[in-house]
């Protein structure tokens, strides 16, 4: 009987200690959209930014300019909380916040602060660049603050009427390269056997695991397109600069005797050459802007807006009204299976979206930015075939490609309407690979040896504790070859040429914007605006449209934990920042490596992928 009893005790007790968690759960929630709904309201009416008149527009990105951040919204809001931390900025919002401010009276000049820039390609600083050229037509100057610049922050400090540096500062301007770490002789050493399968002369992404050094072919074709970008480069910099070419050249290639000129001081010989006009520091900079403008608050000097302020100002100036949408969709990064985070080309995520925007009646064309060395095969047909399935539901597709969109990212790119790209986009590479490392002989070393049974010639043959068989071998040449040929054959039909021609321009060599449009690979050389211009255009929207970025924003509700929990916990969600010192350097460019071999540790994984990144 007690028995019975405990048991039924037991019973009613469970049930109440469930509806007493309901009843807390029920009441915590009500006191956080209380506390939600208090917080927002004290911050709408206290802390509201107002733009005043005599403003400048300061253009100060951080970290590296990509096309999407990666990650969700929600990682981005709590890196966003801390300054530090920052290692991203879009570049849409760079381009925005400059075409915003040209007709804004209240914004009377754009100062661009480099300092915080740490890598951006050529063709987003030429999307840039469009933007600022149009600005300039406001007749309104451009000034360039910098304590250093680099060769990249240089080419956007170029852009600026006047450009004033630091006295004990310098410019380094030492053309591009692209050179990689080799290991063939690191595995033999480790007996490590990469066997590789390829199609192209000059496909060479793999190369760093089979030789020693680069092959003559790569090497031919690395620097016809370097070269191409480098000449961009230049010609960009004497225009802005009003320096001639040969002598911005010569004053590149004979650096140390310039400097030894300018006894080694490095911020006078760039006054000396042209290269900047003013050598002021920050407080002295500050007091000058303050004096052709307005005084800033506090420790401002001047009276400025940060241009991420700015655009979250004036998005409630200029929301849109019609229905009819030119949709951008961006594919940025690596080309993989599967459901992928943002700064990740998923087959299975990036088909959904394009698959929901078919069905969209108010969706009537898409621009597909990509900014993708390319991936997986599988995944980029798999995408492929998503455009195309978007097209035959009446969609307009138009391709803008950013800094690149080579190997798998053009395998994507080229079923589209039409194809633009900006002068610098790296692209092309048009080739396909595969790569398996085995390890028996080192694991022999250690006393590991593999044995067994299996029913087929071929059982248990693709393991890489053994040494990769000769009919193995034989198969997966033979699977690259046909990839290949598809490629060919895809990229022949949608440009309307025999598959030789492509084949001569395909083989796994890159070329630029500007070159590609030589050789047809794309229609037009172009911004992205552009891109959605003539998407519309082709669309037959004429102007009553408006232009949505297909992505998930942050919600409210994400936006008020971050505010009350603040940034305490947005240092405990992004406890990876000690990554970020390994950004550009030899340990960073090593550990992607490893990471891009480690992706064929399961069997042949057939790629499209262009590694061909330019410092």
């Amino acid at each position: 009987m007690t028995s019975n009893r405990s048991i039924v005790s037991r019973f009613f007790l469970g049930i109440w200690h469930v509806i007493d968690g309901a009843r807390k759960l029920v009441l915590n929630l009500v006191f956080l959209i209380l506390l939600f709904i208090v917080v927002m309201s004290y911050i709408d009416t206290e802390d509201t930014l107002i733009i005043q008149p005599d403003t400048a527009l300061v253009l100060r990105p951080y970290g590296n300019v990509v096309e999407q951040y990666s990650g969700t919204p929600l990682d981005i809001a709590l890196q966003q909380a801390t300054q530090a931390s920052r290692s991203e900025t879009r570049l849409r919002d760079l381009v925005q916040a400059v075409r915003r401010a040209r007709d804004d009276d209240r914004i009377v000049r754009l100062v661009i602060d480099p300092n915080y820039l740490w890598r951006i390609g050529l063709a987003s600083l030429q999307e840039i660049e469009a933007a600022i050229l149009d600005f300039k037509t406001s007749g309104k100057p451009v000034i360039a603050l910098a304590d250093n610049l680099e060769q990249q922050q240089y080419y956007l400090a170029s852009m600026a009427d006047e450009i004033w540096l630091n006295p004990n500062g310098t410019v380094w301007i030492d053309g591009f390269s692209s050179y990689r770490q080799f290991y063939r002789e690191g595995l033999e050493k480790l007996e490590v056997e990469v066997n590789l399968f390829r199609v192209g002369e000059y496909k060479s992404a793999m190369e760093p695991f089979t030789r020693n050094d680069m092959s003559p072919e790569a090497k031919e074709a690395n620097l016809y397109w370097i070269g191409g970008l480098w000449q961009q480069y230049l010609e960009s910099v004497s225009r802005h600069r009003g320096i001639p070419l040969e002598n911005l050249s010569g004053a590149i290639n004979h650096f140390a005797d310039g400097l030894d000129s300018a006894n080694g001081d490095f911020a006078q010989y760039a006054l000396d050459l042209g290269l900047v006009d003013q050598l002021v520091d920050r407080p002295q900079a500050n007091h000058e802007l303050a004096q052709l403008g307005a005084a800033g608050n506090g420790s401002e000097g001047f009276r400025q807006v940060d241009f991420e302020n700015y655009l979250a100002i004036t998005d409630l100036q200029n929301l849109p009204s019609s229905d009819r949408k030119v949709v951008i969709v961006v594919a940025e990064g690596e080309i993989v299976r599967g459901t992928q985070p943002q700064g990740l080309v998923g087959a299975v995520s990036f088909s959904e979206k394009l698959r929901a925007l078919a069905e969209d009646r108010d969706t009537e064309a898409v621009v597909l930015r990509i900014n993708s060395p390319g991936g997986e095969v599988f995944a980029s047909e798999k995408i492929r075939r998503e455009v195309q399935a978007l097209q035959e539901a009446g969609k307009t597709v138009v391709v803008s490609m950013g800094d690149i969109a080579a190997s798998g990212g053009y395998w994507i790119a080229m079923g589209a309407d039409e194809i633009w790209a900006l002068p610098s986009t790296i692209t092309g590479s048009i080739g396909v690979f595969g790569v398996i490392p085995t390890f028996a002989r080192p694991l022999a070393k250690l006393g590991i040896h593999t044995d067994g049974v299996g029913t087929t010639p071929l059982a248990g043959k693709l393991r890489l504790d053994k040494p990769l068989d000769p009919d193995l071998k034989r198969i997966f040449q033979h699977a690259v070859e046909g990839s290949y040929e598809d490629f060919i054959q895809l990229v022949a039909e949608s440009r309307g040429k025999s598959r030789e021609e492509i084949d001569e321009v395909a083989r796994g060599r890159v070329w630029s914007g500007t070159q590609a449009m030589k050789r047809e690979l794309v229609d037009k050389v172009g911004t992205l605006q552009n891109a959605v211009d003539s998407a519309a255009r082709i669309a037959g929207m004429g102007t009553d449209y408006r232009v949505v970025y297909d992505e998930r924003e942050i919600s409210a509700l994400e936006t008020f934990l971050i505010e009350i929990t603040g940034t305490v916990m947005a240092k405990a969600a992004l406890g990876n920042s000690e990554m970020l010192a390994l950004r550009n350097t030899l340990l960073e460019d090593l550990l992607n490596d490893l990471k891009i071999l480690s992706r064929s540790s399961t069997g042949l994984n057939l790629a499209a992928h262009c590694l061909c990144r330019v410092e």
